[in-house]
């Protein structure tokens, strides 16, 4: 999961809830101090959330943008029901289009999926036949289909646990393996008790859905080469999820930008948020 690296808004940002044809959305809007030269709206990816962008906020607000980063549905502060099937992707990519219909109108809009997320609004796009409302798409640390094996395996125990255990009980048993492993620092208390608690705030049901479509997601990049809209791929020089190579690939594909992130892996928008700015806004503009 993502980490942000700090949860404190800045100045030019507030928390607030986007209202849409599908329903009511947690959503963090930054912006800009003049009229906006454009819209971005950011989807984060599994297990992730709307504080996933929060240090993208300012440089993109300060470079001219009204952005908006949500929590999907069954994430975090957005909820949901616990129906599996309101999980299924081409639902979350309805509920895409309906965020971009409430955000459009202060200029170009421009989409961004994170992870799990670019493959949401990769669907989105597909969906939309000709009647594209963005302007571009950049597609995160994302790949063409499934997630790198030795991820689907960690991704297949938490799908056989979901059904048996409850999401706390989960936590405890991840916080474990994690000090078994010894995955690095800990981050700051202030930073571990949200993550606990977004973690735990999650829909189960959209935890397995989610879960279920990285592992077996089909590799539909022929078809978005196909549409008419400019697309950028951007990742961190290394990435555990899917590998750079194998999002370079996907860029060549699509005739895409490519940009990979100097010292970042799987989540250059927390990890390199300056250098990732800087790539979004380079594109956009």
């Amino acid at each position: 999961m993502s980490t942000p690296p700090f949860l404190t808004l800045p100045h030019c940002a507030r928390a607030l809830r986007l209202e849409t044809g599908r329903g009511s959305f947690a959503a963090l809007l930054a912006e800009p101090a003049g009229a906006p030269r454009g819209t971005a709206l950011l989807v984060p990816g599994f297990t992730g959330s709307k504080e996933d962008f929060i240090a993208l906020l300012e440089p993109l607000a300060a470079a001219g943008y009204l952005v908006a980063a949500v929590d999907q549905r069954g994430q975090y502060e957005s909820g949901g029901p616990a129906d599996p099937q309101a999980y299924r992707i081409g639902e979350l990519a309805a509920d895409v289009r309906a965020l971009s219909d409430t955000l459009a109108g202060d200029g170009p809009l421009h989409l961004l999926g994170h992870s799990f997320g670019g493959q949401v609004v990769r669907e989105s796009v597909l969906a939309a036949g000709a009647a594209l409302p963005w302007s571009s798409l950049t597609l995160l640390s994302t790949g063409p289909g499934a997630i790198d094996p030795a991820e689907a395996a960690r991704t297949k125990l938490l799908l056989d646990v979901l059904p048996s255990m409850d999401l706390e009980s989960i936590w405890q048993v991840m916080q474990q393996m994690e000090e078994a492993g010894g995955s690095g620092p800990a981050p700051e208390p202030r930073i571990a008790e949200f993550l606990h608690r977004r973690w735990v705030a999650n829909v189960p049901q959209a935890l397995s859905a989610m879960g279920e479509h990285l592992v077996s997601a089909p590799d539909r990049v022929a078809e978005l080469a196909a549409v008419p809209l400019p697309v950028q791929v951007v990742c961190g020089v290394r990435d555990y999820a899917w590998p750079v190579a194998e999002q370079a690939a996907m860029a060549r594909r699509l005739g895409a930008r490519h940009v990979v992130v100097p010292d970042a892996g799987h989540s250059p928008n927390a990890e390199r948020p300056q250098e990732t700015a800087a790539a979004l806004t380079s594109f956009w503009n």
